[in-house]
């Protein structure tokens, strides 16, 4: 488990802090304390933070000394601070914290709180620093990997072209206006006819004084402007800011993608999923097999023990589903029916794996009340080298319509 350190003297500002984590981190191990000498302590039963939250005073450190502390021990350091000071700050900045809080009101603790929670990922995020000027790459570098970003470097736009089709997960460019063989507007045309803002966002720079080249650069395709230099506070929000906008795109395109009770993709997206998974197995020559699946007397389920116990009977098929089916895409496609694409399985392999799906799920103990019951389901399976996804579902229909006037809790095959 990862784990975080929160290093505050204020009780007031702990309990704020404790509830920000419990409710922002719960799956991270936070660890608390109130002084220098419990940091020291909190270090020498276990150093392994991933990040810390520190006090800028404290009692038994009143200059700083923790800070100094934490960052010896190579740890990503935010800073809070009840006093702005612009030296300080700057001192503190250059020395290499991550981020210098001032406790104005409750949001700068919201703000240092999901500072930590991003730490916690962004060494999954790659960032694309395009630069011709070795040293503004390097500047560059420093700050993103104070946040922990998986960093990568290009030196001008040909080069960058090549960095993408080679790491096509990039999530974020950062590019300078003027650089040889290809500036940054190419280099911005050129990334648009591949890839749209949802999934990639490209912030442009320039040392250049001039108000029209951030217009020039958002026209072409960008997602932000910065001119040089600037602060690395301004710089860290601006990017967080860009991937947190990519990020909630992401997360509504998701939620549309979901069956509301279930979690598992709904039959729209199965079906447009779909399509890439039939592809990619084709042009590989791999058998594709697909099975339709129908719980069992699902309506007397319904009738008998009510909608909310059928609604817990989806809901724990689903989470079987997820187990056993990980690997294949899956879906909710019906009111109890569920579809399943296994990309690599011949009929054998893949009958053999709905069948141990169907035999754990009939294994399982429902609850209404005192009343406890067992639901079974039947299903179809066909496999296909050159088919397509509409043949496959009738044909699977077919078989589970079969399955079912041959007495249900069982799978058919088309072989």
């Amino acid at each position: 488990m990862a784990r975080l350190l929160v290093v505050e003297d204020s009780n007031t500002v702990m309990r704020v802090l404790k509830h920000l984590a419990s409710t922002r981190l719960p799956t991270v191990d936070t660890v608390f304390t109130q002084s220098f000498a419990e940091t020291k302590q909190a270090f020498g039963q276990n150093s392994d933070f991933y990040a810390a939250i520190v006090d800028l005073t404290l009692p038994d450190a009143l200059n700083g000394e923790v800070v100094d502390f934490v960052m010896k021990q190579g740890i990503p350091c935010i800073v809070l601070t009840g006093d702005f000071n612009e030296k300080r700050r700057k001192q503190l900045v250059d020395a290499g914290v991550v981020d210098y809080v001032v406790k104005e009101s409750r949001h700068a603790y919201h703000y240092a709180m999901k500072l930590a929670s991003r730490l916690r990922t962004n060494d999954q995020i790659k960032v694309l620093v395009v630069d011709d000027s070795a040293m503004s790459r390097k500047h560059i570098r420093n700050l993103l990997e104070r946040q922990l970003y998986n960093v990568i470097e290009a030196e001008d736009g040909l080069d960058a072209i090549e960095q993408i089709s080679i790491q096509p997960d990039i999530r974020l460019i950062i590019t300078d206006f003027e650089m040889p063989n290809m500036d940054g507007f190419k280099l911005v045309n050129e990334i648009r006819t591949k890839f749209d803002k949802r999934g990639l966002a490209i912030i442009g720079l320039s040392s250049q004084e001039s108000g029209i080249l951030s217009a020039q650069f958002i026209k072409h395709g960008a997602n932000d402007f910065l001119n040089k230099p600037f602060y690395p506070e301004e710089f860290y929000c601006r990017i967080t800011q860009n991937l947190e906008a990519i990020e909630l795109i992401e997360e509504i395109e998701d939620a549309a993608n979901r069956d509301y009770l279930t979690g598992l993709y709904n039959r729209r997206a199965f079906f447009e999923f779909s399509k890439t998974v039939l592809r990619e197995a084709w042009a590989h020559q791999l058998p594709v097999s697909f099975s339709l699946i129908d719980l069992d007397n699902f309506k007397y389920i319904n009738d008998h023990y009510g909608h909310a116990v059928g609604d817990e009977v989806l809901k724990r098929f689903a989470t079987l589903m997820q187990r056993y089916c990980e690997k294949f895409l899956f879906a909710r496609v019906g009111g109890e029916e569920f579809a399943l694409i296994m990309s690599g399985l011949d009929t054998t392999k893949a009958l053999a794996l709905v069948n141990g799906l169907r035999q754990a799920f009939v294994e399982q103990t429902m609850e209404c009340g005192a009343t406890t019951f067992n639901v079974s389901f039947s299903g179809g399976v066909v496999t296909e080298s050159n088919g397509n996804l509409d043949a496959m579902y009738n044909k699977a229909d077919e078989l589970l319509y079969r399955a079912k006037e041959a007495g249900r809790n069982m799978v058919l095959a088309d072989d």
